[in-house]
């Protein structure tokens, strides 16, 4: 099982069935400023998860006549899932910046560090105005990943503005 794995079983549970086309934008709406993942890897991962006999894929027809797959979260499916959420999570997350490998390779921390913070600002905003929408109705996972978008938003903020102070002239 992949990180790819849980996130089609967990879009599936939460949102109901669905096509890859669906899946890949509910992962991109409810995921998409933590986790990222390609359309084709939802798709190869929903077939595999099929064969495993984790979702149960139906043909559809659409309005416009074609036809399309949509999967719904199995027994077995439900259970992996509820397993995975209760093992013990000891790994951290692999930190990929592309302000910070610019930065690691040569990029003018002057230019770069304002542009940056800048960047961060703007997606603070962002997440502190979605947080100031939550009326408390729905279910606290995605808000409790939305502080911590927040927190981290706060840090790189920080980080930058200092180093844009360190490198005035």
């Amino acid at each position: 099982m992949t990180p790819a794995s849980y996130i089609v079983l967990g879009l599936l549970e939460r949102y109901g069935p669905g096509s890859t086309y669906d899946l890949k934008r509910r992962a991109a709406q409810a995921l998409g400023n933590f986790w990222s993942t390609a359309h084709s890897q939802l798709y190869r991962t929903a077939e595999s998860l099929a064969k495993d006999g984790q979702l149960d894929p139906t043909v559809e027809s659409t309005p416009g006549g074609r036809e399309r797959i949509v999967y719904r979260l199995t027994p077995r499916g439900s259970k992996t899932l509820t397993q995975w959420r209760a093992q013990e999570e000891n790994e951290l997350a692999e930190l990929r910046d592309p302000g910070l490998l610019k930065l690691y390779f040569g990029a003018d921390p002057a230019t770069l560090a304002p542009a940056q913070a800048a960047a961060h600002r703007r997606q603070l905003q962002a997440y502190e105005q979605r947080r100031h929408e939550d009326d408390g109705a729905e279910p606290r996972g995605p808000w409790l990943t939305l502080e911590a978008g927040i927190a981290h938003e706060r840090v790189w903020v920080r980080y930058w503005e200092a180093l844009a102070r360190a490198t005035e002239t």
